[in-house]
């Protein structure tokens, strides 16, 4: 997993990778932290795939940014999955889980 933290980072990548997750983390919560945890085991299982996560409250402009540029309402935690420049799917909270990022990979191959 690597942390993006600024927006042109985050550009970069959705210029150059075909398929990756990003996660947004808020360091203060407790549900953020066990879908956090679910998100890890998942990219430690999963190598094919690029991880990326940011932290709300210190990335907020990168957070706020996404929200912006794809419509995607912020929550956190929040799991999107973007295939070819456009999130092809998203979860927050309680359904951020190994078993539905896999799912959603699969979907999304």
């Amino acid at each position: 997993m690597e942390r993006i933290n600024e927006n042109a980072a985050f550009d970069k990548k959705i210029g150059e990778e075909d398929l990756f997750l990003l996660f947004k983390h808020s360091s203060t919560c407790p549900i953020s932290q066990a879908a956090y945890e679910e998100y890890e085991t998942f990219a430690n299982e999963n190598m094919k795939v690029k991880t990326y996560y940011l932290v709300v409250q210190e990335d907020r402009p990168l957070s706020n940014h996404i929200a912006e540029s794809f419509q995607i309402k912020h929550e956190s935690p929040q799991a999107i999955l973007f295939k070819k420049s456009e999130p092809v799917w998203h979860a927050s909270h309680w359904k951020i889980t190994n078993d539905s990022l896999a799912k959603a990979m699969k979907e999304n191959e």
